[in-house]
Order: C-alpha cells, then structure tokens, then sequence
C-alpha cells in the first residue's frame, strides 16, 4: 500500500507542481532578476547591477514616503481589524439570539470586490466632508483614516469567523470548571480564552498583516495617493513606477523585490513569536 502510494505520489503533484512553477516560480525568478536590469520588455534586459536599487530609494523619496505611510496604515488597521474581530466573536458565542444573521452580516463586506468598496467609502466620505468644505483628498489625515475605516470595515467579519471557531473549540468543561471555582469574565478571558485561541491570534494577524501591507486595490480607488501622494502605498507606488515612468520599469521591479523582502520578514517574524505563545500556552 505505501509503495503504491509513493509510485502515483508523482503523478498527481505534477499537475501541481507545473501550475505552480508557471504561475508563480519562473515568473518569480525572472522578476528577480529583472530587478537587477533595464528593459522595456523580458527580451531586452540589460544587466545594470543595484543600480534600479539605488534609484529606487533616492528617486525623489515617494518610495520611502510609501513605505512609511503603509507602516502606519498596518499598525493602526491590525490593531482594529483584530480587536473589534475578537469582541464581537466573543459577543456572539454567548448564545444569543439572531447570532447567525449577524455572522452573516458581519462575514459579507469580505465579499466585495476592494475597487467597487473604494469607491463606495469614497462616496460615504465625501458624502460627509462636503457639508464642511472638504473632501477625502484634501488633507492626507482624511486618507488615511478613510484607508483604516474602509479596511476594516471590509476584513473584520472575516476575522471574526476564524475567531469564532477557535472560541468554539475551548471545551465546555474548561469553562464550566472556572466559573465553579469563581473565575470572573476578566479572568476567565486572560487566563483560558485567549491562550486557548492563540492558533486563531495567529492565523488572524498573519492574514491582516499581509493584507494591509499589500493594499492595493482599495487604495487607487479610495485616494490614488492623492493629496501629491501623501496616502500613496507600496504596491500603488511599485505600479505607478513600473508603469507610469517610461525606463522605471527596473526601478519599479527592484522596488517589488524590497517589498517582497519586507513583508515576508515581518510575516515570518509574526508567525515565529505568535507560535511560541502557542507552545507555551
């Protein structure tokens, strides 16, 4: 039986594998070294070493403004998705009435498409910021707040399913058993729920984490960087670059590359410390 499974276990990751390497492996590569190189198509790359590099973090400082904005973008946005996704799964594993329509109306902004949910919250912004004289794109304060409402808005049910399930799996016992013994909700919560859904603390921040960091959508069509791409984030920047600047396509690819580095170490860095809560939980 092993053997047998061993002798078609090629056979059918193959089919996998191939998809794999052709949509993401080779173009990976070829990206990779495309970052190193000038060229206006694959076929006429020039070899120009860390020179797209060293562009991209002096070219007039939008890239660097990017990345600071989007940094500030994820903390505030992984704080609120996660804390407001976390009541209101506790909220609703209490037994009350209605909770599976209000699942389902929490988890349905995650179904959205992120351009039509831009403009959308553009509209809804406007709609408010009209009436004293401005509008979304006038001060990158409006941006940026308009960036977090709209982001969590569209995550914080999705967060909240996978939540539920972990709050769901805490055997009934545990908490039956500290309630006898006098244990108040406050307790209760720090010393068994949140430890025992530190698998869901994990999986949650990991997605929120890279999400906000990846934001691209949302952001084009919320602001499109404006006011003077003060509201700019990485990915817009990367492709306003790659294909707004003729001869920056290298830049824009180095760009890509450093925003691939970043956000994996971070996600890495993550999932490293939250898994070891989880061992010693």
């Amino acid at each position: 039986m092993r053997y047998a499974s061993k002798r078609w276990f090629s056979v059918f990751v193959l089919p996998t594998f191939v998809a794999f390497s052709i949509a993401f492996l080779i173009p990976f590569i070829m990206g990779l070294y495309l970052s190193f190189c000038e060229f206006r198509t694959v076929s006429d790359a020039n070899f120009v070493g860390f020179e797209n590099y060293i562009r991209a973090f002096s070219a007039n400082g939008d890239f660097l403004n990017a990345l600071w904005f989007t940094v500030r973008f994820a903390f505030a946005a992984i704080i609120v998705i996660n804390v407001i996704a976390f009541l209101l799964a506790l909220m609703l594993t209490r037994g009350i009435r209605g909770t599976n329509l209000f699942r389902t109306v929490f988890f349905m902004p995650n179904l959205i498409g992120g351009i039509v949910l831009g403009y959308i919250w553009q509209l809804i912004i406007n709609g408010i910021l009209y009436n004293y004289g401005y509008s979304i794109t006038s001060n990158a304060t409006f941006g940026y707040w308009g960036l977090v409402a709209l982001s969590s808005w569209q995550m914080i049910g999705y967060m909240m399913v996978l939540y539920i399930a972990g709050i769901q799996n805490i055997p009934t016992a545990i908490l039956e058993a500290a309630r006898v013994d006098g244990a108040t909700p406050l307790r209760t919560l720090r010393s068994i729920i949140i430890p025992s859904v530190m698998p869901s603390i994990t999986i949650c921040l990991f997605l929120t984490i890279t999400n906000s960091f990846k934001l691209f959508d949302q952001n084009l069509a919320l602001t499109a960087g404006a006011p003077a791409k003060q509201t700019q984030m990485v990915a817009l920047d990367i492709y306003n670059t790659f294909y707004g600047r003729v001869g920056y396509e290298g830049v824009g690819q180095a760009k890509a590359v450093v925003f691939f580095i970043l956000v994996a170490v971070v996600a890495l860095l993550q999932l490293y410390l939250t898994r070891s809560r989880e061992v010693e939980n």
